[in-house]
């Protein structure tokens, strides 16, 4: 994992900048992308859905994630699993929060109105 550089920035997604590691090259396998998020305290991405299914493990701290119709806080060592299609966003509150997320390769963002 540490010889993969870890990257800083913003995005559209994000409410504000996070950090991203990858934990695999994305040449290391043909079926997950497989990374780590870091965000601050009070970023979150913003809703959206993927066309693949995500699985988030949380590795520190403590965040939200969250559904149209419900929030649910996480700590570390919580999986949280969201099938694709469901309109979700996930970070943090009050402190910084870190994730592992896995995705099916080439599984699709859609970023949707908060």
């Amino acid at each position: 994992m540490s010889a993969v550089e870890k990257t800083e920035g913003t995005a559209p997604l994000f409410t504000g900048p996070v950090g991203r590691q990858a934990i695999l090259d994305p040449d290391d396998s043909n079926n997950f992308n497989f990374g780590i998020v870091h965000f601050g305290a009070g970023v979150r991405n913003k809703f959206h859905t993927h066309s693949g299914d995500q699985i988030l493990i949380v590795t520190e701290g403590t965040g939200i994630v969250a559904t149209r119709d419900e929030e649910v806080v996480v700590n570390e060592g919580d999986v949280a699993v969201i099938p694709a299609g469901e309109d979700h966003w996930h970070g943090s509150r009050e402190t910084a929060m870190s994730h592992i997320t896995i995705t099916v390769k080439g599984s699709q963002t859609q970023q949707n109105e908060d």
